[in-house]
C-alpha cells in the first residue's frame, strides 16, 4: 500500500534541526563536562515564579485550556493595551504561524533578509509562498531601506527579526521611523521581539515597536528566553484588534496547554528573575566581545543573548565548532540560518564562560 503523494514543495523541504543535545555530546565524545551554548536558551533556569504558577496549574490538566484568556488579559494589563489587541500562542512562532495562515495564500510574496530566523523559511517554503531575500548590511543588520525597494504591489508580508537570529544585530530607532513612514500601504509588518528583553536593556537607542500602534504591525514575543521557559513554548503577539480577529480564527483551538499559560502568567511578575538575566547577559556578551576582540576573530555588534563569530569560510566555522566539542562546548553552526561561514555562542554563566574562555584561548591563543 502506497503513502499519501506529499506535494513538491513539501517533500523539498528540510526539517528544523535542533542544536545538539548534552546527551548525545557525552555519548559521542566520552566526556563528563559538557556545556550547552548552542541554543540561547537561559543558562539561569527558569523564573521561580513562572515554575510555581506552572505547579500550581497542574492540579487543572484533566481540563481543556481557555485558549489563553487569562494570560491575554494579564499582558493587556502588562502593556495597559485592550485584550482585543492581544493574542497567545505556542512560543510566538504559533502567533506568527496563525498570522502568515490568516492573511497568506500560495504564490503570496513575503520579504525579509538573507540571514535570519530559520523558522520563517520554513513556514514560508511550507505555505508555498513566493519568499524574496534581501542581503543584510556589511555590519550583518537588516538593511531596511533595500527591504522597502524589495517591496512591490504584490508584496503580502514583511517579515523582520529584531534584534536578528542568528547575527544579534539590530536595527535602530532612527532606522525604524524611517521605515514606518516609508512603508506603503498593504503589507503586514512582523516585527519578531524574541529578544526584546536583552535589546532594550543593552542599547538606548533599540526601537520598541508597541510604541508605533501601527495598523500594519505585528509585534511577537517570547517568554523561551529572557523568563527561561523555552520548553513550556508560550508566546504572544499585539497588533491591531482586526488583525488580533484574524490570528484567534485560524490558530489552534486550545492553545496554549493550561501550564505554558501558567507559566507565561507567573512570569510576567517575576522582576527579580528577569532582572538578574539581564545582568548576567550584559557581564557575559561583555565578556565575550572583550575575548573575541584580543583573539582577533571578528564578530557581530550583538546585543542579543549571543554572539556571532564570523569566519573566512564555512570549513574554518565548521572546524571550529567541531573544536570546541573536543573541550565539551556546544555552539551552533549557522548553515541553516544561511550564514555557513559563522559561528553563535550563547552567552552563560559565569562558570560557563569561564570554560568557554579556557576553550577559546588554547585554540586561537
Amino acid at each position: 500500500m502506497n503513502t499519501p503523494t506529499v506535494p513538491s514543495h513539501i517533500q523539498s523541504l528540510k526539517a528544523y534541526q535542533p542544536g545538539r543535545s548534552i546527551e548525545e555530546i557525552r555519548e559521542e565524545f566520552g566526556l563528563e563536562r559538557i556545556i550547552k551554548l548552542a541554543s540561547n536558551e537561559n543558562p539561569l533556569g527558569s523564573s521561580p515564579k513562572a515554575v510555581e504558577a506552572m505547579v500550581q496549574a497542574a492540579q487543572d490538566v484533566s481540563r481543556y485550556p481557555r485558549t489563553g484568556l487569562l494570560l491575554r488579559e494579564k499582558l493587556a494589563a502588562h502593556y495597559n493595551i485592550n485584550i482585543s489587541e492581544v493574542a497567545v500562542g505556542t512560543g510566538s512562532e504559533g502567533v506568527l504561524l496563525a498570522a502568515m495562515r490568516g492573511y497568506l495564500q500560495p504564490g503570496d510574496e513575503v520579504v525579509t533578509a538573507e540571514g535570519t530566523f530559520i523558522g520563517f523559511y520554513v513556514i514560508a517554503n511550507a505555505m508555498k509562498l513566493s519568499l524574496k531575500t534581501v542581503p543584510l548590511s556589511e555590519d550583518y543588520t537588516y538593511d531596511l531601506d533595500a527591504i522597502l525597494a524589495a517591496v512591490t504591489v504584490k508584496t503580502k508580508l514583511i517579515y523582520i527579526a529584531n534584534p536578528n537570529n542568528p547575527t544579534g544585530t539590530a536595527v535602530r530607532d532612527a532606522a525604524w521611523k524611517k521605515f514606518l513612514a516609508n512603508l506603503p500601504e498593504g503589507p503586514m509588518v512582523l516585527m519578531d521581539e524574541a529578544y526584546f528583553e536583552f535589546g532594550s536593556n543593552l542599547a538606548d537607542d533599540y526601537p520598541d515597536s508597541l510604541a508605533s500602534r501601527h495598523p500594519q504591525l505585528i509585534t511577537l514575543r517570547t517568554f523561551s528566553k529572557a523568563y527561561g521557559l523555552a520548553a513550556a513554548r508560550i508566546g504572544y503577539g499585539i497588533a491591531h484588534p482586526d488583525i488580533i480577529s484574524t490570528i484567534l480564527k485560524v490558530k489552534l483551538p486550545f492553545e496554549p496547554a493550561i501550564l505554558s499559560e501558567a507559566a507565561g502568567i507567573g512570569a510576567l511578575d517575576d522582576t527579580e528573575f528577569l532582572a538578574l538575566t539581564m545582568e548576567n547577559n550584559r557581564e557575559g556578551l561583555t565578556r565575550l566581545h572583550s575575548l573575541l576582540d584580543e583573539l582577533r576573530l571578528p564578530h557581530t555588534n550583538s546585543i542579543a543573548n549571543f554572539g556571532l563569530v564570523i569566519f573566512e569560510s564555512p570549513e574554518r566555522a565548521d572546524e571550529v565548532s567541531d573544536d570546541l566539542l573536543q573541550y565539551g562546548i556546544i555552539a551552533r553552526s549557522m548553515v541553516p540560518f544561511r550564514l555557513p561561514h559563522c559561528v553563535r555562542i550563547t552567552i552563560g554563566t559565569p562558570e560557563e564562560m569561564d570554560i568557554l574562555e579556557e576553550a577559546l584561548r588554547k585554540m586561537f591563543g
